[in-house]
């Protein structure tokens, strides 16, 4: 009997202590953003940017308004509706993809797209391979690429980075990433992190 409760109580620690750590990476996710230049891009299912805003001392958080509570007022299922304020605006977005990123951290994919028509290019090169070959600039010096797409699939933004910490957020759909110390929030849509270096061996060896 001492052994079970002995195994509950470290498991109900261990429980609180990945809560606790998760609203930590939150809430240091938030002072990341407090005062930096921030871009916001939202993107249709064809990864076409629906809009493009820039701007400085932005918060973000779950309006929560949509979350659905238990009957003790626990959050079974967190809020998707988005609420931004920017500048002291406000922005609610719900339903498309969308990136929230340190302006000092560049989206690669846009200079891979001015080169290669992704709609045209040859088939038989996965895009993440040639990505990575035709971005050998971008990629020098770095370990990690993190590849994000559309909810169909279609690949719309791309950053690169040595130290990448990635955690949950208190907004359903999203990730929070720090990127060599600098802020990524990814909104629904799919991403792939991958070592730069499992890459090219596979391009080399194709």
């Amino acid at each position: 009997m001492k052994t079970i409760k002995m195994v509950v109580l470290v498991l109900m620690v261990f429980i609180l202590a990945s809560c606790t750590s998760g609203q930590y990476m939150y809430n240091s996710f938030e002072e990341a953003i407090k005062g930096r230049d921030q871009v916001i891009n939202t993107y249709d299912e064809n990864s076409q940017v629906i809009d493009h805003i820039e701007g400085k001392s932005i918060s973000l958080g779950a309006d929560s308004k949509f979350e659905i509570r238990d009957s003790e007022g626990k959050i079974v299922q967190k809020s998707a509706v988005v609420s931004l304020t920017i500048g002291g605006k406000s922005m609610v977005h719900v339903g498309s993809s969308m990136i929230i990123r340190d302006k000092e951290l560049p989206d690669v994919f846009n200079e891979f797209a001015k080169k290669v028509n992704i709609k045209n290019f040859d088939r038989s090169t996965p895009i993440i391979n040639r990505m990575v070959n035709e971005m050998k600039n971008y990629t020098v010096g770095q370990s990690v690429l993190i590849l994000v797409r559309s909810q169909s699939g279609i690949p719309l933004a791309a950053f690169t980075g040595n130290k990448v910490g990635y955690f949950a957020t208190n907004i359903d759909k999203s990730t929070g990433l720090i990127v060599d110390g600098k802020s990524l929030f990814i909104y629904r849509a799919d991403y792939d992190m991958y070592d730069i270096a499992l890459l090219q061996d596979n391009t080399n060896g194709k």
